[in-house]
């Protein structure tokens, strides 16, 4: 990445997924890059030190905010929707700053960036998962406001996972005692290993565990092994590897990262299926490691529901889009109006059906 030496730190919440550190090891791992369909555009304001992470883009895979309708309605009408402009951490479907800098150096960033699609023709420009004042200053700039909805888990100051299983009804704590067993008498253990103790081993299987979660799922994996090793090696004390093993064998793996105040689960793997593992090692590990940790958040991942009857809870994502042609443009509108009291609708359902007790 041009320039790279001079990236800003962020400090806040989802920061460390646009630092320094994680976006030089997927440029230098090949995870973006040519032939991958993200080509690094880095903005920068201030002689470097307030900047913006770019790119151009020939396709809408990697980013957990769907736009595949949009480009097949550019196709339909003879127009062209790729490629596009994405502002985001690749694969990382987190909320956090995308403009780095202070409030002026954001609105600089911001104009730059609408400049660089104006000049280059681009039909679209998206703002993925942005801090929330973020996307109000684009808001107000007339990009769309688009909602979405993901599952977070909350510390209310837990002594420990009994302390939190206390806080649900009857039925969801049951339920999650009794996966909790199936995965203990399965002979598994879980273990939890930090950045700076993790191997060269460690990391080699974990990518096997990764390569064969998007195998079985017919897919092809965005990240690789050289990614996996440059960024513990970068960020040791952010790393958190939860591993399963079964007569001191690894046979899965589960991979968190946290900041300050939040946990963050990204990928899990496992080489061979056992009932509830799954479960074990994104969620509970995690909660788990949350309370000891006195982390106040735990992110979960995109998407999900059946994280509600284990103890998380629906909160609103954003994204903002630019686009250029005005018939698109009011016809996108229109459509983000209906969706956004869909998704306000959704977020409702959901809360009314969290895990916790009535009480709470």
């Amino acid at each position: 990445m041009a320039g790279i030496e001079a990236w800003p730190s962020p400090d806040a919440p989802g920061g460390l997924f646009v630092g320094k550190a994680w976006l030089s090891a997927l440029e230098a791992s090949g995870s973006v890059g040519d032939g991958t369909g993200w080509l690094p555009m880095p903005l920068y304001t201030g002689e470097g030190v307030a900047a913006c992470p770019v790119y151009l883009k020939d396709h809408s895979y990697g980013e957990y905010v769907f736009d595949w309708a949009w480009a097949e309605a550019y196709q339909r009408a003879g127009l062209d929707y790729y490629p596009k402009l994405v502002v985001a951490s690749p694969f990382t479907p987190i909320a956090g700053p995308r403009f780095l800098g202070d409030a002026k150096q954001r609105v600089a960033l911001i104009a730059a960036l609408e400049e660089l699609q104006d000049e280059g023709d681009i039909a679209s420009a998206h703002v993925l998962f942005p801090a929330e004042d973020e996307a109000q200053t684009l808001a107000e700039r007339g990009w769309l406001l688009r909602d979405g909805v993901q599952f977070h888990w909350f510390n209310r100051g837990y002594r420990d996972f009994d302390d939190f299983l206390d806080t649900l009804s009857r039925d969801k704590r049951k339920k999650i005692r009794q996966e909790r067993r199936r995965v203990m008498d399965a002979g598994i253990t879980v273990r939890v290993k930090g950045g700076h103790a993790t191997t060269s081993a460690d990391w080699a299987f974990f990518a096997a565990c990764y390569r064969n979660t998007y195998r079985e799922h017919r897919s092809h994996p965005y990240l690789n092994l050289a990614f996996f090793e440059k960024l513990g090696r970068a960020l040791p004390e952010a790393v958190r590897l939860v591993v399963a093993e079964r007569d001191g064998k690894p046979i899965a793996a589960s991979w968190f990262l946290v900041d300050k105040e939040r946990l963050y689960g990204r990928y899990w793997g496992a080489l061979e299926h056992v009932d509830c593992l799954h479960f074990e090692l994104c969620y509970y590990a995690g909660i788990e490691l949350a309370v000891a940790e006195g982390l106040a958040v735990f992110e979960g991942g995109a998407q999900g529901e059946h994280k509600l009857a284990r103890g998380f809870e629906p909160v609103f994502t954003r994204s903002t889009h630019r686009i250029a042609d005005p018939r698109f443009a009011g016809a996108i509108a229109a459509w983000l109006h209906h969706e956004r009291a869909g998704i306000a609708a959704y977020h409702a359902e959901c809360l009314a059906h969290r895990a916790y007790r009535a009480t709470e």
